[in-house]
């Protein structure tokens, strides 16, 4: 049932779902990075997904082959990377400046894959985009690790969205979602647990208060995580490459429109000219390489670094 009304959801429409639940739940997890710590809010952010999906969607493994199991051991180490990269990043720079830094990740592999001439004027707009962004309306360039960070949680993404492509069209339903969270949340524990031996994280004081940030982070767990996941899973299955790129190129915008309504996270005039011009070369990029034809759609390379279905 569930499956037949997800099915009558257009997909452009589930991509625009999938960003805007994930920089919404982005926007309300920074409040605990002071409170709980970075680490640990990514950390109960995919093991409260881990668990929702062992629960509602249990995996069936057998009869998998060891390339499928090994495609989803590999989305969830990038899946962990890419998370705990991203919320270092918006530790400490604006929402809509670290999602467009993050987004090069997808971009890079895009044109790096090109043979077009045009594809390198689009990669010095999204150059030129960046370094609009990563300067400080006051004092210079922005913070470095924050910049670094977004850029890792960039190669993170750009992994995430070619091995999302992959799972989703041999696991049924959202089961290859569940094995790659539960392997996420494994991946992510050392990290967590080192972070938290090695920076005495300042804890709430109140017993009472560190129980309820706990429970909100593993509750965002669902719109944050597991809902724009399995939305972005559903649309790969159903879009050509391309044309997911061109609407995946709008979430530089939507990160920024979600920290300025919910942080009151404010960009000067030249960082929005950053965000739109990441965005319009994100466009560029996966307009100009849209097949022309339903058999070339297969060998395309876009934003998302994927293919269409066999």
């Amino acid at each position: 049932m569930a499956r037949d009304a997800a099915a009558a959801i257009p997909a452009p429409v589930l991509t625009l779902g999938s960003m805007l639940t994930v920089q919404i739940g982005a926007a309300l997890s920074v409040p605990l990075l002071d409170r709980i710590g970075t680490a640990a809010t990514a950390e109960l952010r995919l093991l409260g997904a881990a668990i929702i999906l062992l629960v509602i969607a249990p995996p069936r493994l057998s009869g998998q082959s060891r390339r499928s199991l090994g495609a989803a051991l590999a989305l969830g180490i990038a899946t962990a990377f890419m998370t705990l990269c991203y919320y270092q990043a918006i530790a400490r720079l604006p929402m809509g400046m670290a999602t467009t830094i993050d987004f090069l990740g997808p971009l890079a592999v895009a044109i790096a894959g090109s043979r077009r001439a045009l594809d390198l004027l689009w990669a010095l707009l999204a150059g030129t985009g960046v370094l609009l962004l990563a300067w400080n309306r006051v004092d210079g360039p922005g913070d470095a690790l924050g910049l670094m960070f977004a850029a890792g949680a960039g190669l993170g993404w750009a992994a995430y969205i070619v091995l999302t492509k992959r799972v989703g069209t041999t696991f049924r339903g959202v089961q290859g979602l569940s094995v790659s969270l539960l392997v996420a949340a494994l991946a992510a524990s050392p990290v967590t647990l080192t972070v938290i031996a090695l920076h005495h994280q300042t804890l709430p004081a109140s017993p009472t208060d560190l129980m309820i940030d706990v429970g909100f982070a593993a509750m965002l767990a669902l719109p944050a995580t597991v809902l724009p996941f399995a939305l972005e899973m559903a649309a790969l299955r159903r879009l050509a490459a391309w044309q997911f790129g061109i609407l995946m190129s709008a979430e530089p915008a939507i990160s920024a429109l979600c920290g300025y309504a919910l942080l009151e996270q404010r960009l000067c005039v030249l960082q929005i000219a950053g965000v739109a011009a990441v965005s319009i070369a994100s466009a560029g990029v996966v307009i100009a390489s849209r097949p022309r034809t339903g058999r070339a759609a297969a060998a395309t390379v876009s934003v998302c670094g994927g293919g269409t279905d066999d």
